[in-house]
């Protein structure tokens, strides 16, 4: 069996096509877990809507999110599991792929895929096609698993528990880490979701997502779990969340950052993912007054 933890609140905008999503899989053996956190909008209305078995819910305050995925955790069946946001969607066919994926290898423990970017009215915006998975390059920024589509094991979830309240704002992040510590992780070669943007996500919090990814990679680090060059690339990787998440406009810091992350890791330059451009100090600010100038002039930007 697979179970799908959604968690959710106040999501009654999107939370139908999630589900359904979920439900229209060609995978049999399938459980959906809503955890939802009493939401006041019409999410209810919805889950009442739909008759099929396979589908669970419960709805009464939480914590937040990672409280609510800790409850479906607890309460799911699946020797494989994944967590789907309520605003995000499964493409056809995802959880069987990465089923058959995870049942030809023991040893691993997590598989993903990429992923295309939708708004809120569901309109495809674009995609990430993301690389194979190395441990360096994800704790040095390089890569990213994205959350929608992800499915581990339960031997994973018992190994390393589950998320965890401190880092709540890169609890997934923390959770794939710690992961692949222990099991392997590979990516699929296909696109197994959709990622929605929209002005109410969690992801807008940058300054707070920064912070616990260098929690969560403190952590790692203590434990002596990775070897010499993977804690290189790890604390190169605090200083490069950093500057990913911090204000545009606050060059400086951004600039301070980037040279912190290449003390850290000097190989990491060599990188063509290194983003070397704003190694010159005042590039930023620099190239956007160049720019308001040339537009004033008339000039207009090139297109390719």
């Amino acid at each position: 069996m697979v179970s799908v933890i959604v968690p959710s609140f106040n999501q009654g905008r999107y939370i139908r096509e999630t589900i359904e999503s979920c439900l229209q899989q060609d995978y049999g053996q399938l459980e959906v877990l809503v955890v939802d956190g009493a939401s006041r909008d019409g999410t209810l209305q919805v889950l009442r809507g739909f008759d099929d078995s396979r589908l669970y819910w419960r709805s009464e305050p939480d914590r937040g999110v990672v409280d609510a995925v800790n409850k479906g955790l607890a309460l799911a069946r699946g020797g494989f599991l994944t967590i789907q946001s309520s605003d995000d969607l499964f493409l056809p066919g995802a959880i069987s792929a990465a089923v058959d994926r995870l049942q030809v290898d023991a040893s691993l423990g997590l598989v993903y895929g990429d992923v295309e970017y939708i708004d809120s009215e569901s309109r495809v915006t674009g995609a990430s096609r993301a690389p194979e998975f190395s441990m360096d390059g994800y704790l040095g920024r390089f890569l990213y698993i994205p959350q929608p589509g992800t499915v581990f094991t339960r031997r994973a979830l018992e190994s390393v528990g589950g998320w965890r309240e401190p880092y709540s704002y890169a609890a997934d992040a923390d959770f794939w880490m710690r992961v692949a510590t222990r099991f392997r992780v590979v990516k699929l070669d296909r696109f197994v979701a959709r990622y929605r943007y929209h002005p109410e996500q969690r992801d807008t919090q940058r300054s707070a997502i920064a912070r616990d990814w260098a929690g969560a990679v403190s952590d790692l680090l203590a434990t002596g779990d990775l070897n010499a060059r993977e804690r290189r690339f790890a604390r190169m990787g605090i200083h490069l969340a950093n500057y990913r998440y911090a204000p545009e406009d606050a060059w400086v810091l951004r600039t301070r950052e980037l040279y912190a992350a290449l003390l850290a890791n000097p190989v990491g330059v060599l990188d063509g993912r290194f983003p070397k451009r704003e190694l010159l100090p005042g590039r930023t600010p620099i190239w956007a007054r160049l720019s308001r100038i040339k537009r004033a002039m008339g000039f207009r930007p090139r297109t390719s």
